[in-house]
């Protein structure tokens, strides 16, 4: 298989899933050494789970699958180009490579805009829409400090 097959079958999952109405029109595989290891859809509403968009569940499953939470040396296939939740998703498990095929602008197109997201995220904290309030910073640094000292913890 190659880069072409493996974004076909994310469109053609993104296809199934939306006609079987087991969600909206997304669909993922995570591919290493040029297999797919896991494939996600989307699921917001199924689930009713606001994360279950097709990234991150392609995520969880390859973590699943391959039994790490560190993707390096995977890739992954989105039937559309990953939204500020799922790119996060992506960096945090460390994917080395990103496919898609329908861009953000087509998404917006059809009722799915992540732009707000994009502005929000850059926005300084004290001016995002959210009001967003610091409390018990001490009480809460204690645990990092406590992480920090813990010879056997597991970095990520």
């Amino acid at each position: 298989m190659d880069e072409r097959d493996f974004m076909k079958r994310a469109i053609s999952i993104s296809r199934e899933m939306m006609l079987g109405l087991k969600g909206g029109p997304f669909g993922a595989v995570v591919v290493k050494d040029g297999e797919i290891v896991a494939e996600g859809h989307n699921q917001v509403t199924t689930a009713n789970d606001p994360t279950a968009h097709a990234e991150v569940v392609a995520i969880r499953e390859a973590c699943r699958v391959l039994g790490t939470f560190n993707l390096e040396g995977c890739e992954i296939y989105a039937s559309c180009e990953p939204c500020p939740m799922c790119l996060s998703a992506i960096y945090w498990a460390r994917l080395g490579r990103i496919y898609y095929g329908n861009s953000r602008l087509d998404a917006a197109g059809i009722g799915f805009d992540d732009e707000f997201l994009y502005v929000e995220v850059a926005k300084p904290i004290e001016k995002r829409e959210i009001p967003t309030v610091r409390i018990m910073a001490e009480e809460a640094l204690g645990v990092f400090e406590e992480w920090e000292a813990m010879p056997d913890k597991v970095r990520y």
